[in-house]
């Protein structure tokens, strides 16, 4: 998979996008503010994505706390496996695999991002079709500002989800999922 975008949130003027071939269908997307502990499991997720086999077909985007800067980054996309942190009662750590087929079926809960994820698939729905979605989420119970550390949960779920989603990538991209 092509490196990631850590520097620079996307849809800022200097942010350098990794080159598409144009081929991609399938974007996976990690969500999260890295410097909100358990917040950020979602990067922290992309980030050891950069270590396993590429897939070609899909592209890895650190979406941060892009909001709706993220949105031009869903043209052409047929499929978004999306990675992020939710607050829902459910125990630290805990992952839940989604597959919304429309905005109100998306979870609330979803990141502590200035333009909720909701409202940025709302968007995508009313320029054209929404991709397929398919979504990984990590329950957190705590946020801790300023930190950049996962809590022992949170962190032992992140191979899981890594295996996990790295295998849904490449099912999507080779067309089979």
């Amino acid at each position: 998979m092509i490196g990631l975008i850590d520097s620079t949130l996307v849809g800022e003027a200097s942010a350098i996008i990794p080159p598409s071939t144009g081929r991609e269908r399938v974007l996976v997307l990690g969500v999260g503010n890295l410097l909100m502990g358990d917040e950020g499991v979602g990067i922290h997720v992309l980030r050891q994505l950069e270590h396993e086999t590429p897939v070609p077909g899909a592209r890895l985007l650190d979406g941060g706390t892009g909001g709706i800067n993220l949105l031009i980054e869903f043209e052409g996309v047929r499929d978004i496996v999306l990675v992020d942190a939710t607050r829902d009662g459910q125990p630290a750590g805990t992952i839940t695999f989604l597959q919304p087929r429309r905005v109100g079926e998306l979870p609330r809960g979803l990141g502590a991002h200035d333009f909720g994820l909701k409202d940025l698939f709302a968007a995508t729905a009313l320029i054209g079709p929404l991709p397929n979605i398919h979504l990984y989420t990590i329950s957190v119970e705590e946020v801790k500002p300023m930190c950049t550390e996962l809590s022992p949960a949170v962190a032992a779920a992140v191979p899981e989800v890594v295996h996990t989603l790295h295998a849904l990538a490449a099912r999507l991209a080779a067309g089979s999922a």
